[in-house]
C-alpha cells in the first residue's frame, strides 16, 4: 500500500523545504497550495513534491479538494510548520496493515521555542492519517474529519513548531476568538453579566491545573494566563453582540 503526505500551504516558503524533507519515508508528498505569493510552490517542486492548486474557500473545502487530488491507499495530512520523523514513519507503515480507517497522531508543540508538555498542548492528538476514500471534512473553520470506520491512536509524535513569538500567538488567537464567539451566538448561547469574568477563571484552572500547565513552570503559567485572556475576549465579544 502506498502513502501520500498532503501539505496545505499559503505562503509557507519559510517552512516548506524542511517539512517535505522530513517526510522522505512517504511514497509521495503533495503540496496543495492556495496560490501563494511567495516561492512556496517553486521550493516544493525543487524538494521533490507534486504541487496542486485550489482557491481557498474554507478549510474543509481545501482538505476535500486535496483528497480528490491524490490516488494512493493512504493519506497523511501535515502542516507546513510540522515535521515528521523516521520513528513516526515506521509506526505509520505498521498501522497501514491494520483495519482502522483513521489514526490520531500526537504532537510535540514548541511554543516560543520551548517544548510544551502541559496546559493542553500534549498529547494534542490530531486526526491526520486515513485510508483514502474513508474520510471527508465538514465545517469551514476548525474543520472536522468524518471517518467511515474505526479510529486508533499512534504513539510517535509529529513535531510542531507552533507560535514562534507573541505577535504570531496574538494574531492567531484573535482570529480563533472571533470565530468561536460567532459560533456561540449561532448556537444560542446568551452570556450573563458575569460570564466574561468567570469563564476565564475556569479556563485558567482547566489549563494550569487540570491539564497540568504547572508541569512546565512559568512557561505553563504564562500560556494559561494568555489563553484565559482570550477566553475573556471571546465572551466579551459575545456579550457585545447582543447590545
Amino acid at each position: 500500500m502506498r502513502l501520500t503526505a498532503i501539505i496545505l500551504t499559503l505562503n509557507e516558503a519559510e517552512h516548506i523545504t524542511d517539512c517535505i524533507q522530513s517526510l522522505d519515508w512517504c511514497d509521495e508528498v503533495v503540496v496543495f497550495d492556495s496560490y501563494s505569493q511567495d516561492a512556496t510552490a517553486q521550493l516544493a517542486e525543487a524538494a521533490g513534491a507534486r504541487v496542486g492548486f485550489a482557491k481557498f474557500e474554507n478549510y474543509a473545502q481545501q482538505r476535500n479538494a486535496a483528497l480528490d487530488f491524490v490516488t494512493t491507499d493512504w493519506v497523511f495530512f501535515v502542516d507546513a510548520d510540522e515535521r515528521g520523523s523516521a520513528e513516526l514513519g515506521a509506526e505509520i507503515r505498521r498501522v497501514m496493515q491494520r483495519q482502522e480507517a483513521g489514526w490520531h497522531v500526537p504532537r510535540h508543540n514548541y511554543i516560543f521555542g520551548k517544548l510544551t508538555l502541559g496546559a493542553g498542548w500534549w498529547p494534542d492528538y490530531q486526526l491526520r492519517l486515513f485510508q483514502h476514500g474513508k474520510v471527508r471534512y465538514e465545517r469551514p473553520v476548525h474543520e472536522v474529519a468524518v471517518v467511515d470506520g474505526t479510529i486508533g491512536h499512534l504513539e510517535n509524535p509529529l513535531i510542531h513548531y507552533n507560535y514562534r513569538n507573541l505577535a504570531q500567538f496574538h494574531a492567531t488567537q484573535r482570529k480563533y476568538t472571533a470565530y468561536e464567539a460567532t459560533i456561540l451566538k449561532r448556537d444560542g448561547v446568551i452570556p450573563k453579566f458575569h460570564t466574561p469574568y468567570t469563564m476565564p477563571l475556569r479556563h485558567f484552572y482547566w489549563r494550569f491545573v487540570t491539564l497540568k500547565g504547572y508541569r512546565v513552570g512559568l512557561h505553563g503559567l504564562y500560556l494559561s494566563l494568555l489563553m484565559a485572556y482570550y477566553e475573556h475576549q471571546k465572551y466579551r465579544m459575545l456579550a457585545n453582540s447582543f447590545e
